[in-house]
């Protein structure tokens, strides 16, 4: 090698290291809320229109000018067992702002499988949870996902138009949530536990045993923000306004991009 090839490779050198600096601190620099959120979608699995639903997020986040960046997973088929490849990847969280579970596996009960999803959001990986994610792993005898999610259910009651109470009247969640509101049909998940950490936000009553149980929440887990609703089984409820208006107040607030704060 001759010296001009040299000098050639170490002004090439210098150019990219100064480059590097200069994109570093600009990038030290940004607010991450200037960006969109970041999200990661995952769905399938028994008993609900998943790709309807998913459809009906992408366009509701749309009209509220919500800018999100969405990545859909939707892996398992339509049963009530998988274990889905995303998960193989110690790494499946990374570079997300917020993970959106709304997955219906109730008969996967591998534990360590079920680890290799929570130990990700135990770090620090944001959450909602949607309707079957809390009867997804419930035969399992560990308790990650339980504590994960903030609440216990192993079963639901009939369908029906439930009365929302809220119980958090000052949380900017539920503030868009009116007097006297009503879910379209939909299934009133029992809740056997409430999990320390959890924060009930609303509840709807049993119309058999007249007993509350929380319909929305927020948690935390580990370092994770988790918003939770066992409200989502019908297509009516993903084309309900107030519904969507909740939820994705729970998308921003676990995202910490809630305004208000």
């Amino acid at each position: 090698m001759g010296l001009g090839s040299m000098k050639e490779k170490r002004q090439v050198g210098w150019v990219f290291l100064i480059a590097t600096l200069l994109l570093g601190s600009a990038c030290a620099g940004d607010d991450p809320k200037d960006r969109p959120i970041r999200a990661l979608l995952i769905t399938g699995g028994c008993c609900h229109d998943y790709p309807f639903q998913a459809r009906q997020l992408i366009q509701a986040a749309k009209k509220r000018d919500l800018d999100v960046d969405w990545t859909i997973v939707n892996e398992g088929g339509r049963g009530t067992s998988a274990q889905i490849d995303l998960y193989k990847d110690p790494n499946w969280a990374t570079g997300y702002d917020v993970i959106v579970h709304n997955e219906c596996f109730a008969s996967t009960t591998d534990a360590d499988y079920i680890r290799s999803i929570t130990e990700s959001h135990h770090a620090g990986a944001n959450a909602i949870v949607i309707h079957c994610a809390m009867h997804s792993y419930r035969g399992a005898k560990i308790d990650n996902w339980r504590e994960f999610l903030g609440v216990t259910s192993r079963r639901h009651e009939h369908k029906s138009e439930y009365p929302v109470s809220v119980t958090d009247k000052e949380h900017w969640i539920t503030k868009v949530i009116p007097e006297g509101y009503k879910t379209p049909s939909d299934e009133l998940y029992v809740i056997e536990k409430v999990w320390p950490k959890t924060q009930v936000l609303a509840t709807s009553k049993s119309e058999k045993t007249k007993q509350s149980h929380p319909v929305f929440w927020t948690n935390e887990y580990g370092k994770a923000r988790v918003f939770g609703t066992t409200y989502g089984h019908s297509n009516d409820t993903f084309s309900d306004e107030v519904y969507l208006d909740v939820i994705f107040r729970g998308l921003q607030w676990a995202a910490e991009r809630a305004p208000e704060e």
